[in-house]
Formats: structure tokens, C-alpha cells, sequence
């Protein structure tokens, strides 16, 4: 059983219509930034998120001075990022998939907590920052790895108490200054990390990847996303047209709330353990 997390009676009758919902049903589950809040990373749209202008992939490739930033940003922040623990929301899913009700899960946050949760069959659309990868050679490389060659080549840096972390793990840095940007160890090319940046796309093999785990499932569960990235809406839509029902948990609107069969306005953690709890005991 996971967590019981209390939930206001409206919620309550929702979360049993959405066990109706998709009861005896085979299960794709769709996760946005609102499942790793509870994790201690926030998102780029919830209420009270800070406005944030994330770098673009054209930015990174063409200034040695953007990719500094780049870097020191997110090595600041994957410090933080990569101490960060699954939650509630992440253990009920991986519950789920081992009780034979999830298919998998498709996720478009880059934090690895689904895996860390003990998640088997998770397709990463926007990657993980787990890895790092040279552009000249594809040579990839762990990023804990990176991380201590960072560390070496600038003994400088800290973590500052107070850093005010990304949904992606960046931060913004007061300055770059003096900052020495890794390079590939194999060619001496650039590197980057393995995650699709702002103007970037899906690898068509990835999206191909979801689309085939949405077709071969009865029901899609949509957790922590207002799905405003194309990608997700894209998948949802695939859902409809196979006229499977649709169970949208979100905290505020989401772009396809007219196509839910239920939808949930709350935290994911609470709900997806009710959620849970609920479809685990009518097996």
C-alpha cells in the first residue's frame, strides 16, 4: 500500500470516479514537472513558479559564452537536483506498473526520479541529465563523472544554501567569469547534455516510443502536466482518437481538459496514492 495522503472529500469522489474510470484497464501514464514538486523541484508554469527564459538549443551550439553560463548554471543546480528524492506520486506509479496496471511511463521531465522510484519501462521524451554527450563524436558520459572533472578544473565553486533551483536543474548564476567549460576527454569536442533544449525536437525515435506504449494500453493517466508542450497534447490526442479514456490530474487548467474523461485538479502525490490504492484493491 503507499501513503495514505489526506484529500478533501470533492477530490475524493473524483479519485473514485477515476478509479471507475480505468479500472481493469491497462494503463499509460503520461508525467509532467507537477509530479517532482513534492520532490523539492518546482516547475516552469505552477502558481507562484518564477518566470524563467530557458536557453535555447541555438543559443548553446553558437556562443562559447552561452555555453559558459550554460555550464556553470547546471552544474550548480544538479548538485541540488541530483540529491533530490521520489516522492508519493513517483512510488504509486512504480507500484502500478509492478502490480501489472501500468504499461510504463512516459515522462517529459529530465530528473530520473521515476527511475530512481524502481520505474521499468520509463521513456524519458526530453532525456536526463544523467547523461552528457559530445557532439563531434558521441562519446557519452555519466554526469556524475562530469561533475568531479568540473569540481577539479574549478575549485571555486560552491553551491550557494539559498540556490533557486530549474525544473531542468539549471539555476541562474551571478556570474560565469573564469568559469573553465568541459570539454569532450575523447576528441576535445563539445559537450552537451542529454536532454532536448528549448527550440530543440523530440528524436523521432522516442516519440515513436510513447506513441507505441499509448496504442498498446486501454486508458491514459495524465499526472503534474498542463501539456502547453506539443509532445504531450500530441499523445493525448492519439488517446482520443482511439477512444480511450483520459484521467488528467493537474493542479490548474491544462490544454486538454475538454478531453478528459475525468479530470483532477490537485497534487499529484496525494492523488496518484489514492489513486493507487484504490485500483490495487479491486485486482
Amino acid at each position: 500500500m503507499t501513503p495514505v495522503l489526506q484529500l478533501d472529500a470533492p477530490t475524493e469522489r473524483l479519485v473514485g470516479q477515476a478509479a471507475d474510470v480505468l479500472r481493469g484497464r491497462q494503463i499509460a501514464v503520461l508525467t509532467g514537472a507537477g509530479v517532482s514538486t513534492d520532490s523539492g523541484i518546482p516547475d516552469y508554469r505552477g502558481e507562484g513558479a518564477p518566470v524563467r527564459t530557458p536557453m535555447t538549443a541555438q543559443q548553446f551550439l553558437a556562443s562559447e559564452a552561452a555555453r559558459r553560463r550554460y555550464w556553470v548554471g547546471s552544474h550548480l543546480g544538479w548538485r541540488v537536483f541530483a540529491a533530490a528524492s521520489p516522492n508519493a506520486g513517483h512510488a504509486a506509479l512504480a507500484s502500478l506498473e509492478s502490480a501489472g496496471i501500468a504499461t510504463g511511463v512516459i515522462t517529459q521531465n529530465v530528473d530520473g526520479l521515476h527511475v530512481r522510484a524502481g520505474s521499468r519501462r520509463v521513456v524519458e521524451l526530453h532525456g536526463t541529465m544523467r547523461r552528457v554527450f559530445c557532439t563531434h563524436c558521441g562519446q557519452v558520459f555519466d554526469r556524475r563523472d562530469l561533475a568531479v572533472r568540473i569540481e577539479a578544473d574549478n575549485p571555486w565553486i560552491d553551491v550557494p544554501a539559498d540556490v533557486l533551483l530549474g525544473p531542468d536543474g539549471d539555476v541562474l548564476p551571478e556570474t560565469a567569469d573564469g568559469f573553465r567549460v568541459p570539454d569532450c576527454s575523447v576528441c576535445g569536442g563539445m559537450l552537451k547534455p542529454d536532454v532536448v533544449f528549448f527550440g530543440e525536437f523530440v528524436p523521432v525515435e522516442r516519440f515513436a516510443e510513447a506513441e507505441q506504449l499509448v496504442h498498446t494500453s486501454q486508458a491514459l493517466l495524465v499526472a503534474g502536466s498542463s501539456l502547453v508542450v506539443n509532445s504531450g497534447v500530441r499523445l493525448v490526442e492519439r488517446a482520443r482518437r482511439r477512444r480511450l479514456p483520459v484521467v488528467i490530474v493537474n493542479r490548474g487548467e491544462t490544454r486538454a481538459d475538454s478531453k478528459a474523461t475525468v479530470k483532477i485538479d490537485g497534487g499529484t502525490s496525494p492523488v496518484l496514492a489514492a489513486l493507487t490504492d484504490l485500483l490495487a484493491e479491486s485486482r
